[in-house]
């Protein structure tokens, strides 16, 4: 009995179900007010999806056939409404998300500012039909990134704000250059520089405009680098080139180039066309772009070493012991300046032949040792030295033989001795040639004896080394002295004329005559008759007269 009234009790609420459901089919207004709908103005923010919420209400008795949303815009001076059904952009950008009953809501996707205006709800029914009296008005705004201060220094601090401008409360991300990221710390590095825009959480479409964000830093990574990066070779070009990270960028004017500690040079690159070994050293760059950061405002990058390469120069041969004797050993060390190190020695001897002269391979080694010294070990020796870049040759020094004794003496020194004395001789030449050819200026005056006597035999002439010397100027004589003079040109066998000899005065000088035989001398002195010789005097040369010159 309990099982029959159990299916009975079921079957009976399931009759009363569907006659309360016909019931509402048939008569749709008996739950139903009066026409009306409802909705609240939005805001939305562009490229946002919004929803306008929307309640709509009709009198019994009514079943709704239709709904619709319009837009009312400014037509030829009027304000007109247009079916959304015909709005572009395309259909899907406005949806009807709600039924048939009392849900009107409207959908926009990726709302643009062509999107903000006034909208209208409209249905119809079976017995009538409604319009909204008043319009949802929809605002459109965007989002808007702002970095406060945009230009910092490192280690300042820095605001990033994302203002929407809709009053409803939006949750917001941030992306830099592209990439979502944290909300930077206020502490900026100048990792956090770049490009910054903020976008709604879950619609990351609805995005700001992008904002730099600038973050200034001193010259970090400063480097010096030196074209060519191998070997440096004397007498190649090298370029010294600085370069660093820094905001701003470092200008011409910002680099310094040192060496040592000295300033060689302003400016990113310097050059060195013919580089020597004196160029040596280390090297480094300092940059600088007027940023301060923890008190320092100038940057040096780490020293390069520049190693100036070179075969060998400077070769010099030393001798130990300096004087030897023959038999005993000597040693001729060669040495020199090279980089790198000279790793090859040769010595050469220089023989003579009749026609020519070649250099003999005498050893090897940067010292050659000659065990026992003897005449043949005598002449030219020179080293030749090397390394990886090239060869070059000392000076001859020569080992020559005085007595039982050698001695080595480079041989720039004796050809400097053979010239000097070269030089003497042409000099004492040319002064014995200007000595022979000093002629008088009056020939009337030609042959002033000093000696009361007259006579000056040739043979006595060529017993004398004349010597003159300490060269006298008198004034005229007096008249006395004149008369004296007169009478003594007329008592000799030589013919003057007095009138001329007093038109030009006379400068005597004074004559030592030194005999080379002291008896010849004492014999001419004993002498009673003197000897006419005047065409033996004129045709003497041995005599050298002391210069005659006309007083003014």
């Amino acid at each position: 009995m309990n099982r029959v009234f159990i299916i009975a009790s079921r079957l009976i609420l399931t009759t009363m179900e569907r006659l309360v459901l016909m019931i509402l089919v048939i008569f749709p207004g008996v739950l139903s007010g009066d026409w009306g709908v409802a909705f609240n103005n939005q805001c939305a923010i562009r490229g946002t999806t919004i929803v306008i919420k929307c309640k709509y209400n009709y009198p019994s008795g009514h079943f709704v056939e239709s709904v619709g949303w319009s837009k009312g815009q400014l037509a030829f001076g009027q304000n007109a409404l247009f079916s959304l059904s015909k709005l572009p952009p395309a259909p899907s950008h406005f949806m009807y998300v709600g039924n048939f009953m009392h849900d009107c809501s409207l959908k926009i996707n990726n709302v643009q500012d062509t999107d903000e205006g006034a909208y209208y709800f409209s249905f119809v029914t079976s017995l009538d039909k409604w319009k909204s009296r008043r319009p949802a008005h929809l605002s459109v705004k965007e989002l808007i990134a702002l970095a406060q201060p945009s230009t910092v220094i490192e280690g300042d601090d820095v605001n990033l704000t994302c203002l929407s401008g809709c009053p409803t409360t939006v949750f917001i991300v941030w992306f830099k250059n592209g990439q979502l990221v944290q909300k930077p710390l206020s502490k900026v590095t100048r990792e956090d520089a770049g490009m910054y825009h903020c976008a709604v959480l879950g619609q990351e479409m609805a995005r700001s405009a992008s904002v730099a964000l600038n973050v200034q830093y001193a010259p970090k990574k400063v480097t010096l680098s030196v074209s060519p990066s191998g070997n440096i070779i004397k007498g190649s070009s090298v370029t010294f080139t600085c370069s660093s990270d820094a905001n701003p960028s470092v200008e011409q004017s910002g680099y310094s180039l040192y060496r040592g500690g000295q300033l060689i040079s302003a400016g990113q690159s310097h050059t060195i066309s013919d580089i020597e070994p004196s160029h040596s050293g280390l090297y480094f760059c300092q940059a600088s772009n007027n940023i301060r950061q923890r008190g320092v405002d100038v940057t040096n990058s780490s020293e390069v070493h520049v190693d100036v390469q070179y075969r060998p120069m400077n070769i010099v041969v030393s001798v130990d012991p300096q004087h030897i004797v023959e038999g005993s050993s000597v040693n001729l060390t060669c040495s020199c300046a090279a980089n790198p190190a000279a790793d090859h020695y040769t010595w050469y001897k220089r023989t003579e032949s009749f026609s020519s002269s070649s250099l003999l391979q005498v050893g090897s080694g940067q010292v050659l040792s000659l065990i026992s010294v003897e005449a043949s070990h005598t002449g030219l020796y020179l080293c030749q030295t090397g390394n990886s870049l090239g060869f070059n040759n000392s000076t001859e020094v020569l080992l020559a033989m005085n007595g039982r004794e050698y001695v080595i003496q480079p041989v720039p020194a004796m050809v400097g001795v053979g010239v000097s004395l070269f030089v003497m001789l042409l000099i004492a030449l040319f002064l014995f040639w200007m000595k022979r050819n000093i002629q008088p200026e009056k020939e009337t005056v030609s042959d002033v004896r000093l000696s009361e006597r007259g006579s000056c035999s040739s043979a006595n002439q060529n017993q004398f080394e004349h010597v003159y010397a300490n060269i006298h100027y008198f004034p005229p004589p007096p008249d006395t002295a004149a008369q004296d003079i007169t009478s003594t040109l007329q008592n000799s066998d030589h013919k003057y004329d007095v009138s001329t000899f007093y038109e030009d005065t006379v400068i005597y000088s004074t004559v030592t005559n030194k005999p080379r035989n002291p008896r010849l001398l004492h014999h001419i002195n004993n002498s009673k008759t003197p000897q006419n010789c005047r065409s033996k005097e004129e045709d003497d040369n041995s005599v050298i007269y002391a210069t005659v010159a006309k007083s003014c």
